[in-house]
């Protein structure tokens, strides 16, 4: 593998990318590399992690999705009364 130096970077460029790189759950470095090889390749950068409902939308999405039916939040429950144990 080879290394990269890149020097005479805006500090304004290093702190986006610092910030993009914990979007992301990477590193700087990591971010750095995810982003050269998707320019090269010429696809968009992909985040490393997604958050979990990402990524269980991701799953469904392949299924054609899921619609679930909400019940109807109208009426809803009374609390308990304890007035009779307070005796």
């Amino acid at each position: 593998m080879a290394t990269l130096t890149i020097r005479n970077l805006d500090d304004s460029t290093k702190a986006q990318l610092r910030l993009q790189a914990a979007r992301h759950g990477r590193s700087m470095e990591e971010e750095a590399r995810a982003i050269l090889g998707q320019a090269v390749a010429g696809a968009p950068p992909q985040p490393a992690m997604a958050g979990v409902g990402h990524r269980i939308q991701a799953h469904f999405a392949r299924l054609g999705g899921v619609e679930l039916e909400l019940p109807d939040r109208a009426g809803l429950p009374q609390p308990p009364d304890f007035s009779e144990l307070a005796r």
